[in-house]
């Protein structure tokens, strides 16, 4: 075997799953290069590994560990005090891989962060910039950003006053009269959110981007309601919980078909209204205002709002669910005729098992798409379908659980290499394709445990096929602790730690 392999073993071990803790502890090390960081960042980790990761030394392990979305959170919490402000600053970040469903920070972890005085002993970052990272990354909960305006920590109740509009008229009243002068004058701050000649005022030294999130949120005097129509600048109204219903009623007769679209749905148009939209010369205004039944509340208006017209390939986040719509109000939408609102029933995780039958087969190829994307008892079949048919799913798709792991040789021949690789891994396949024209694929073939000893042994030798060799997880541990003799420093481990 050439010493040329070295890496190609590294970094196959280092995604074994059949490697012990004892193995993955010696690649937490320098000599281990980047196959040390990429295991510390990229898999599931015995606590014995996490142990000696967060003690290393070296802040580069600490950091990989930091975004790591395979280990559980509550484990991490020692980063979040870590002496290097780049590695509080990689947690509060978390994956830059853009993962579909972000898996929030625990509380503790949370409250470390927003509340910290300094940004690390290293001084290369602040800990505003920290908290920057942590806004950006939708790593905070809703039940988190729900109970800061109550917290004991006063910084937290300042934050609290940032989402003004998302709390109860309690809540505000409370923070306007908080016994701490920072919290009152920061809730004073936000106040005007509500008050329409506040608004009018205030906008005039707003920006184009700050402009219509304000007609988008804020409650608006009639005199910058009527700017609106004048200048053009109505499209935020159309979604304003505040837009006045004179208004509103002027939204619905716009030129403007897409104005009208994005005002058949809102939960306060009269019945009138819809009556006159479901007659619309325009195909998508006249489905919206069908849909008005299921619009009774805001909150079922944001849920329609957030499926509606995003098509089959629509890579948007799995947003952690609101308080909102009752189950019976998705139970509804699973049954209704629109295609739409089966989507909208398809994308939320509490649906009932019998429903989820129903939707995987449903005619419409998005009901099925959003149901294996989103929900936890779609059945393997279907996400195997979708994965098939719609790249853009793939990577999302193989981290669920229910995601299958055999039954995939029919594919075998499949044209798409990126199939064909997930079919290589199949341990029901007789032959393993280690001979396929793409790397991918020879790679997976290379760790299918239904390979032979004689032959995993002759693909560990081939820099074709190294590194899924030494992955694959009949490699014996103590042929992995061989490996490493050779690739970590020329050190020899002793034959009780290799038994």
């Amino acid at each position: 075997m050439s010493d040329s392999l070295h890496e190609l073993w590294l970094h196959g071990i280092a995604f074994n799953p059949a490697a012990p803790s004892d193995v993955l502890i010696r690649l937490v090390d320098r000599a281990a290069g980047e196959a040390a960081l990429l295991m510390c960042a990229g898999r599931d980790l015995p606590d014995a590994v996490i142990d000696t990761a967060l003690r290393h030394p070296l802040e580069e392990i600490r950091r990989a560990l930091a975004v790591n979305q395979h280990v559980d959170p509550s484990r991490l919490a020692p980063l979040a005090t870590d002496p290097s402000g780049i590695v509080r600053a990689r947690l509060a970040r978390g994956s830059r891989s853009y993962p579909r469903q972000v898996r929030p920070l625990p509380d503790d972890i949370l409250v470390t962060l927003l509340t910290a005085q300094d940004g690390g002993e290293d001084g290369k970052v602040t800990e505003h910039e920290i908290v920057a990272e942590l806004d950006s990354s939708r790593q905070i909960p809703l039940s988190f950003l729900s109970v800061m305006a109550g917290h004991e920590h006063p910084g937290l109740r300042v934050r609290a006053t940032w989402r003004w509009q998302s709390l109860t008229a309690a809540q505000r009243e409370a923070l306007l009269d908080d016994p701490d002068a920072a919290v009152r004058e920061a809730a004073q701050e936000s106040n005007w959110e509500l008050d329409p000649e506040a608004v009018e005022a205030r906008l005039r030294s707003i920006g184009p981007r700050g402009r219509s999130f304000v007609l988008g949120t804020c409650a608006l005097s009639p005199a910058l309601v009527e700017q609106c129509f004048e200048d053009g600048s109505v499209y935020p109204l159309t979604w304003n919980r505040h837009t006045p219903t004179y208004a509103v009623a002027r939204l619905a007769r716009h030129p403007e078909a897409e104005v009208r679209a994005m005002v058949a749905i809102r939960p306060d148009l009269g019945p009138d209204l819809v009556a006159e939209l479901r007659e619309d010369p325009d195909e998508e205004v006249r489905m919206r205002a069908r849909l008005h039944p299921f619009t009774r509340t805001w909150a079922e208006y944001g849920a329609i709002q957030g499926v509606i017209g995003h098509g089959p390939d629509c890579p948007c986040p799995a947003t952690e669910p609101t308080t909102g719509p009752s189950p019976d109000w998705f139970a509804a939408c699973a049954v209704s005729e629109e295609p739409v609102l089966r989507r909208v029933a398809a994308s939320w995780p509490g649906l009932p098992t019998e429903l989820v039958g129903t939707l995987a087969q449903d005619d419409d190829e998005e009901v099925r798409i959003r149901l294996a994307c989103h929900h936890p008892l779609a059945p393997p079949h279907l996400l195997l379908d979708v994965f098939v048919n719609r790249p853009v799913h793939r990577p999302h798709l193989l981290n669920l659980p229910a995601f299958p792991r055999t039954g995939r040789t029919h594919l075998i021949g499949h044209p798409d290499p990126e199939v064909r690789a997930l079919v290589a891994a199949d341990p029901a396949l007789p032959d393993p394709p280690v001979e396929d024209p793409d790397a991918s694929v020879r790679r997976a073939a290379a760790a299918n445990p239904n390979l032979s000893p004689e032959a995993l042994e002759a693909l560990l030798a081939d820099p074709r096929t190294a590194e899924g060799a030494a992955a694959n997880p009949a490699l014996p541990v103590p042929h992995m602790h061989a490996l490493l003799d050779r690739c970590l420093n020329g050190a020899v481990t002793p034959p009780a730690a290799r038994r």
